[in-house]
């Protein structure tokens, strides 16, 4: 801090305060017929209560009365003043008006002084007054100095560290845009490996949302998807019906499972599909999110940044239509061929069959009829829905009562088939209730399929392939030597900055040199 000493109107308050508040120096000029009542020492008291930073001088001495003095004021004896109390003779207007050298006026204020206050000469006057001033400054600089070299410290290094942020001018330009390729590359494919040195902290991001988007997102959405919805227990017995064609069947026809099967797996595209989108979404997003070195960069060469960010999505976007072909496929190899024979579906289709057929066998010796025959009994009642439940007695009592003559002829084809709702028989409703088992244990089998493979192939088919890839598709697409002054022209701001900055460093380090030096100073 910079200690100014104004010397103004004596009979005015002279009261000057430099930049900091604890760091100066309060000076007091009163004039001394007015002996400290003025106002300048309520306004000293105010800022330095302590006192620790006024110095009190009185001004005028040669104007006092005759036989008074201010030995007492100068003493301290008045107004106790910490730092002392100087008193000086001024140039008076005839003085300046005759222009009288600075040097003779200080030779008769030193008279004046010695023939007033003998005991006090020595320690009054201006030539004391500005040693003591000077002595006062160093002092404080020296107290400073410890605080003031570690702030300048500290500011080198953050301006340092900031110039080194702006990079240094481009001497090589292909060595500088290779750099800046690797550096891209490496910073992309750490974000998504987990292995950034900048981790974020305030969202997932990179290959944790990747992992966040298999596992949660579409692992929720396949879970939420139920292996019956949208079959209505219409549909499966009318699956089941068209199945047979003309033959009643004896048992549930394996046709009708597969319809209705492929029509709940192909449900799980549409997810599979959307599973792609969002991390071909948040590898776009990475771009903008792979690390701080490489944003500086960014920032320093915005047309490189534009074109890098522009070729990376240009390689993502030709790798979206073959996951997606690849999604398809694995949905489209699951609807290829309904394997009946999977080891975790083989059990639970015997054990049902078996019981379709016990249950078939069991009716049959209930009604004492031959098995067959009772089948096809069972089977001609189950096929023709439209027969009223007097229709079907009378048919079934001719089947089991061949001598029974009928009461009036029943036409089959009078009517079509209803489709509205109804009770289902028995039959019906076992075989319902055998094609839903099936459909549900089949589509749970390939659900897991789905979910653990459609992961694997956007991993291999996109992620990956893009991180292998990055490296080489950016140099092919940038390193061209008559665009390397257009790739690296620098963003004028950032050209400026760095100016500033090292301008900055410079002036620090000049300080940091003149603090060492003033240390080595001899302080009296």
């Amino acid at each position: 801090t910079v200690l100014d000493i104004v010397l103004g109107d004596v009979n005015q308050l002279q009261y000057q305060r430099s930049a900091g508040h604890d760091a100066r120096t309060t000076r007091q000029e009163v004039p001394a017929h007015q002996a400290f009542q003025h106002r300048a020492l309520k306004m000293a008291r105010e800022v330095d209560p302590d006192g620790r930073r006024t110095l009190a001088v009185i001004t005028k001495l040669d104007l006092m009365d005759a036989g008074t003095d201010a030995i007492d004021v100068l003493c301290g004896r008045v107004i106790p003043v910490k730092l002392g109390i100087i008193g000086v003779v001024n140039r008076s207007q005839q003085d300046i008006k005759d222009r009288k050298p600075i040097a003779d006026a200080l030779r008769d204020e030193a008279l004046f002084l010695q023939r007033k206050y003998p005991a006090l000469a020595a320690r009054n006057g201006t030539e004391y007054l500005a040693k003591t001033l000077n002595r006062l400054l160093m002092h404080h600089i020296r107290d400073c100095l410890p605080e003031l070299k570690t702030r300048v410290n500290v500011m080198i290094s953050q301006f340092q560290s900031l110039l080194s942020s702006y990079g240094e001018a481009v001497q090589d330009q292909g060595q500088t845009l290779l750099q800046i390729i690797t550096k891209f590359a490496s910073s992309y494919c750490a974000t998504i490996e987990g292995t950034a040195r900048n981790i974020e902290t305030t969202e997932l991001c990179g290959g944790a949302r990747i992992c966040y988007i298999f596992h949660e997102t579409f692992g929720r959405t396949l879970d939420s998807i139920h292996p019956l919805g949208g079959l209505s227990t219409l549909d499966i017995l009318t699956a089941i019906r068209n199945a047979t064609g003309p033959r009643p069947a004896l048992f549930v026809p394996e046709v009708s499972f597969e319809l209705l099967v492929k029509r709940q797996i192909r449900r799980l595209e549409e997810p599979s599909l959307r599973c792609v989108e969002l991390v071909h979404e948040e590898m776009q997003r990475i771009i903008q999110h792979c690390g701080t070195e490489v944003q500086q960069e960014m920032l320093r060469f915005p047309k490189l940044h534009e074109c890098i960010v522009e070729v990376v999505t240009q390689l993502l976007r030709r790798r979206l239509p073959t996951a997606n072909a690849m999604v398809e496929n694995l949905v489209a190899i699951e609807l290829a061929y309904i394997n009946t024979k999977h080891p975790d579906f083989h059990d639970v289709a015997s054990a049902l069959t078996k019981a379709t057929r016990a249950h078939e066998a069991a009716l049959a010796a209930q009604d004492g009829l031959p098995e067959g025959r009772r089948a096809a009994a069972g089977d001609v009642a189950a096929s023709v829905p439209a027969v009223t439940s007097s229709s079907s007695s009378s048919l079934a009592g001719e089947l089991s009562n061949p001598t029974t003559p009928a009461k009036k002829p029943v036409n089959l084809l009078s009517e079509e088939p209803t489709t509205g709702p109804r009770k289902l028989s028995a039959r019906e409703q076992r075989d319902c209730e055998v094609i839903e088992r099936l459909i549900r244990s089949y589509f749970l089998i390939v659900r897991k399929n789905i979910q653990d493979s459609v992961p694997k192939a956007i991993m291999h088919f996109l992620v990956n392939f893009v991180k292998d890839n990055l490296q080489s598709e950016l140099v092919t697409h940038l390193y061209k030597h008559d665009s390397f002054n257009q790739l690296l022209a620098e963003s004028e701001h950032v050209a400026v900055r760095r100016r500033e900055a090292a301008q900055m460093v410079k002036a620090l380090h000049k300080a940091s040199q003149i603090i060492g030096e003033i240390r080595e100073t001899h302080m009296w």
